[in-house]
């Protein structure tokens, strides 16, 4: 006699199917979620002050290696948009 056990297994692909139909009930907007951080933006006045305060630290300063970072990444949030 032949078992019939496989016949009554759910298919690999049953609990993804389930869940990406589970989803459609989703209760908060996609539309809510922004992927790009904000820019804030400087002043003129902002700017130049602390060009001038970067300036007179050395080379080898944390901070301006830091400083670099986070024009890198301003560069990209704008781009984000």
């Amino acid at each position: 006699m032949k078992s019939n056990v496989r016949c009554w297994t759910l298919p690999a692909a049953a609990p993804l199917i389930a869940t990406l139909w589970l989803s459609g009930c989703a209760t908060v907007s996609s539309d809510a979620w922004q992927p790009c951080p904000p820019v804030v933006e400087y002043s003129a006045a902002e700017q130049t002050r602390a060009a001038d305060e970067v300036e007179t630290l050395p080379e080898s300063a944390a901070v301006v290696t830091m400083l670099s970072d986070y024009a890198v990444l301003r560069d990209q949030a704008r781009t984000c948009r």
